[in-house]
């Protein structure tokens, strides 16, 4: 098991946010970073150059940086430019309620060696995605199978030792992750705090539809990653 800092002394939090090509949903989150009071570093990572009136005045402090197109690759590449003891990925379209700072803090001093997640809501879309929330929780804590847009975290030690995102894989990098990590016996562990996101795909795509899809991948890309041999670095 890769060892992590002593959380005696308050561990760096950096956190990492993969911007999809004419994404436009990253700026509705810059409120909820700056209420951080530059206790983070934050990093944007795009496939695409910043926009002409970066740095943000919501987040001064924030970085963006240009990537090859492609999420595990941005999310590696995050990675690799941050300094931080602990790593944290959020969705561009994720939106933080109060407590997540304070609880995932508390989090990571109770369970350092732990890959934390957080509960999931949707803040628009079909009535019905009330229902994908509650599965999505469901499904983390009964099978240990949270997704990128529930928040992970987890100490630097640890991803190193995972061998970062596969970025042979288009879809699904998140979810082959936490399968690794879930092998190599690491705990999973459940912030007490929701991270809203955006159902624009419920709603571009249809309800049932994009559901049947999620639960098709879930199973496919979780019978690949357990078929496959250790992956590690």
């Amino acid at each position: 098991m890769a060892q992590t800092p002593s959380t005696t002394e308050r561990p760096s939090l950096s956190l990492i946010v993969p911007v999809g090509p004419g994404d436009s949903s990253w700026p509705g989150l810059l409120r909820f970073l700056g209420e951080l009071h530059d206790e983070v570093e934050v990093i944007f990572v795009g496939c695409e150059p910043p926009p002409e009136d970066w740095p943000p005045a919501l987040c001064p402090s924030a970085r963006w940086v240009a990537c090859e197109r492609g999420r595990a690759r941005q999310c590696n590449e995050g990675v690799a430019l941050s300094s931080g003891d602990y790593l944290w990925w959020l969705h561009a379209d994720s939106r933080l309620q109060a407590d997540c700072w304070t609880a995932l803090r508390a989090a990571i001093a109770a369970q350092p060696n732990a890959l934390h997640w957080f509960r999931l809501g949707f803040a628009d879309g079909p009535a019905l995605t009330r229902l994908n929330a509650a599965g999505a929780n469901w499904r983390s804590r009964r099978f240990g199978l949270p997704f990128g847009d529930q928040g992970l975290c987890l100490s630097r030690a640890q991803f190193r030792s995972l061998g970062g995102f596969d970025e042979r894989m288009a879809l699904g990098e998140d979810l082959a992750l936490v399968v690794r990590a879930k092998r190599a016996g690491i705990a999973l562990n459940e912030v007490p705090a929701t991270i809203v996101t955006s159902a624009r795909r419920y709603r571009a795509r249809g309800w049932l539809r994009t559901t049947l899809r999620h639960l098709w991948l879930t199973w496919r890309l979780t019978r690949s990653v357990h078929s496959e041999p250790g992956r590690g670095g």
